[in-house]
């Protein structure tokens, strides 16, 4: 029997000098994971890419019981529960909430969600970013609340959050100073000094970013990683379909399948520690009345 526990806290610490505004430069890292942003210094050019199924029998069975007496529009969905079952996996194994920049391994202050919001599902409809920031004690049902609060701002047609703004008024600018606007924030993001009015709803900060294909009926698929920014997981959920399960005797069964891509950056960590953790987040994903403890909360397997 595995109990998966929280390694660390992510409290706030007293920073020093070489700790970013956002995160704490991690001092006593291997040599091998410290030097390695030297020698692999693009963050897109170390992806390793997962793709995880998950038996939606369980989920299936807590959704209709979550939904019970909900309208449609305050209903809980495969996404929440994805996303919370995320944050429960990264707030118990803390090295997915590391990233490097500026050749620097960092741990994040806080752990971070972010997604687009489609306004309406139209070809020239606009979209807007989602930026949530997970407790350590949260659960669904706090983070479904999160959630649905930051949707409904988002759709809002007069609604523009800051990062889309600051990309719409560079636009404004000719080519000869945009571009060298451009590399002058890039410089600023290597040592974390990017306005932070500029980045706080840029999901390539976030600790996790996710892509909910499901909800326009696409199946999971890799992501690339961005050398723009912090973000070191990706995550696509795919459509959910049916597959059939196999028992140890050769039968098998029709079950209801969801397909989930995991992008991430291979130098925070070893494979071992990434298979533990997403073998934690499949649990959880396959026992869902775990999301209704809080994050923190350890896991028996």
């Amino acid at each position: 029997m595995l109990r998966e526990r929280t390694e660390t806290t992510m409290e706030k610490k007293k920073k020093r000098m070489g700790d970013r505004f956002d995160a704490t430069w991690v001092r006593d890292a291997d040599p091998m994971h410290g030097f390695m942003p030297y020698l692999y210094p693009h963050r897109a050019d170390n992806e390793a890419f997962i793709e995880e199924t998950v038996d939606l029998t369980a989920l299936n069975a807590f959704l209709e019981k979550k939904n019970e007496g909900l309208d449609k529009a305050h209903r809980y969905t495969i996404f929440h529960c994805v996303a919370a079952a995320l944050i429960k996996t990264v707030t118990l194994r803390p090295k997915l909430n590391y990233f490097i920049q500026g050749m620097r391994l960092f741990s994040r202050d806080k752990l971070t969600l972010a997604f687009v919001v489609k306004k309406q599902f139209a070809d020239d409809a606009g979209e807007g970013l989602a930026y949530v920031d997970c407790p350590p004690d949260g659960t669904l049902d706090s983070f479904h609340e999160q959630v649905m609060k930051e949707i409904f701002e988002c759709r809002r047609e007069d609604k523009m959050d800051n990062s889309t703004a600051g990309m719409a008024f560079f636009m404004k600018l000719p080519r000869f100073i945009l571009r060298p606007v451009v590399y002058l924030l890039r410089r600023l993001d290597f040592f974390g000094r990017v306005p932070y009015d500029l980045i706080k709803t840029d999901p390539n900060y976030a600790s996790v970013f996710i892509s909910n294909l499901g909800s326009i009926k696409l199946n999971a698929a890799y992501h690339h990683l961005s050398n723009w920014g912090t973000n070191s997981l990706f995550v696509v959920i795919g459509a959910k379909h049916k597959e059939p399960v196999f028992a140890e005797d050769g039968s098998y069964e029709m079950h209801e399948i969801l397909h989930v891509g995991i992008t991430l950056d291979e130098r925070i960590a070893d494979g071992y520690y990434y298979a533990r953790s997403i073998a934690l987040f499949k649990h959880i994903m396959e026992h869902p009345e775990e999301l209704d403890r809080p994050a923190n909360e350890e896991v028996v397997m």
